[in-house]
């Protein structure tokens, strides 16, 4: 489960995969997914992830905070990652 921001750190996108860096590969190079949410928003930066062994708890995990308030959002990434730094590269 990731989360990834604009820019301007103005937009939130919550998902899941199976493999991180290709996702990040694919959200960065969006081209032939020019109807995507993420593409429409030009979310690109990682700011948040967890990991899970099945993916049956990532995706209840994902629905969780799909359904979550911003600030509740804000709060999280904040406890892991507090000046909301763009985490692409270090994966």
């Amino acid at each position: 489960m990731h989360i990834i921001t604009n820019k301007n750190k103005t937009v939130l996108y919550i998902g899941v995969t199976n493999n991180l860096v290709e996702r990040l590969y694919y959200h960065n190079n969006p081209e032939a997914h020019s109807k995507s949410f993420s593409h429409r928003y030009k979310c690109r930066h990682l700011i948040y992830f967890e990991h899970f062994l099945h993916i049956e708890d990532a995706i209840k995990r994902e629905k969780q905070l799909k359904r979550w308030n911003r600030s509740k959002k804000e709060f999280l990434i904040n406890l892991k990652n507090p000046n909301w730094n763009f985490l692409n590269d270090p994966i």
